[in-house]
């Protein structure tokens, strides 16, 4: 940009849809990217993941990760195939979840050689991000030339999740990436922004809100106790990241009060028993409460009843186990991973139920279940549902709309315009509405591909 006091955002994808986070931001001779995530969802869809970047990848000087999820980080092993070899920050944590995720993504990856996945999704490309990659704690300021500043606020997300802040020409430009459903059971709180000049916020519950806390813990509890009066067996696909260890936690302290009956319950996913053990690890990111909790000696990722199944041999051997039973495993979504051997053997039956609790991308299975589909194609066969299937939006990782209201609230006498991203338009034009009416705030709703210019 020949003046430097704008600066160019090019929303290369991850706008007008939930997943695929990737911008670029271009000024006075510099190009920074927020994110470089899949796009999932429909087929048409996740073939764009391969199409090439919008922008010179050896070009990018670095690469800021707002956190760990797949959509945000997915892409970037393509990046580095690409010829980027700048830096890549991120919090601490999110570094190592990011190891995990690349790893057992490309595990998934490789087998796809119609967009030669494998050459892409190498351990060596994988290696050479992680090489080129530094942390910074929540908070610390990192200059970087041409007069830009960067950190991170606790986006109360997942753990390590980061609000981007950047300050350049004293003006303060906010980029989200996802927002946590405060208050979590195990993360601290999302971080206020009081001060921010253009704020780049995510928008994936702009127009509804969630059950209240106590709501779904009483929710969860009445789908376990009635799945075990029928004798069933109840299946939960789960997200592996944050909504697994969230879930945990919660079950932790129902059978801690034995306010649900004992039971099998089992942990199906070697990537959520791998994330489990980071989070273990990382313990002094969690809120005083469950680290009150912790250090009163209740292992919160572990009770009476659970088992832990990584290898394939386990995994199977849970049809052997007589019902009632629980089934915690991935995908969140349904659109891969070991449960979709357990929907195809349990959904027939009536006595069974499925609970969904996260958000279910257009064109995955996970959708069309929550949809009232009463036949589906799963891994080759007919299966017809008949299973109870129930569902919990208050396990959402995500600000609803009025949280997302209130987080712009905080900052609504200073903010100049809001962009809102990774939503489906229906969402992202709600919350653009409900902004404008309530807080009379400047709001666009970009689309992918296009640039704007920020004065600052």
């Amino acid at each position: 940009m020949a003046n430097d006091t704008k600066l160019k955002i090019t929303f290369c994808s991850g706008a007008g849809t939930v997943t695929g986070a990737n911008f670029l931001i271009e000024g006075n001779d510099k190009k920074f990217l927020v994110d470089c995530g899949l796009i999932q969802g429909e087929k048409i869809a996740e073939d764009l993941n391969w199409e090439p970047f919008p922008y010179d990848a050896s070009e990018i000087d670095i690469l800021f990760v707002t956190h760990g999820h797949i959509d945000h980080i997915g892409r970037i092993p393509k990046l580095i195939n690409d010829g980027f070899k700048g830096r890549i920050i991120s919090t601490i944590p999110t570094k190592e979840i990011t190891e995990v995720m690349l790893a057992d993504t490309a595990h998934i990856l490789s087998r796809d050689e119609e967009h030669h996945l494998a050459d892409i999704y190498s351990e060596s490309n994988i290696k050479k991000a992680i090489d080129l990659w530094e942390t910074i704690e929540y908070g610390q300021k990192l200059n970087v030339d041409h007069g830009f500043q960067f950190s991170y606020k606790d986006s109360g997300h997942i753990l390590g999740s980061g609000i981007l802040e950047i300050i350049y020409n004293h003006k303060k430009i906010i980029f989200t990436g996802d927002l946590g459903n405060s208050p979590s059971p195990l993360l601290r709180d999302t971080e206020k922004i009081t001060d921010a000049d253009y704020l780049f916020m995510e928008s994936v519950y702009g127009d509804r809100n969630h059950e209240d806390r106590d709501d779904r813990k009483n929710k969860l509890r009445e789908v376990i106790r009635q799945n075990f009066d029928r004798n069933g067996t109840l299946i939960i696909p789960t997200f592996s990241l944050e909504r697994t260890q969230e879930l945990l936690y919660e079950i932790d302290t129902l059978v801690e009060a034995n306010d649900i009956p004992r039971m099998p319950i089992f942990l199906d996913s070697p990537l959520a028993i791998k994330l489990t053990a980071i989070y273990k690890k990382y313990e002094k990111y969690f809120n005083p409460t469950a680290l009150k909790i912790i250090n009163g000696g209740d292992d919160i990722f572990n009770f009476i009843g659970l088992r832990m199944t990584e290898d394939t041999e386990e995994s199977k051997a849970i049809l052997n186990v007589p019902p009632p039973k629980i089934i915690m495993a991935g995908s969140g979504m349904s659109n891969g991973g070991r449960i979709l051997h357990h929907e195809k053997n349990y959904l027939p039956y009536e006595n069974n139920t499925i609970l969904l609790i996260g958000y279910q991308s257009v064109g995955t299975l996970g959708r069309s279940i929550e949809n009232g589909i009463k036949k589906l194609h799963i891994m080759g066969e007919d299966v017809h549902i008949k299973a109870h299937v129930e569902m919990i939006s208050g396990y959402s990782g995500h600000k609803d709309s009025d949280h997302l209201v209130e987080f712009v609230e905080n900052t609504a006498k200073t903010v100049k315009r809001v962009f809102l991203l990774m939503g489906e338009p229906k969402s992202s034009m709600f919350l653009a509405q409900k902004l404008s009416d309530n807080l009379g705030i400047n709001t666009h709703v970009p689309t992918n591909g296009e640039s704007v210019i920020i004065d600052c």
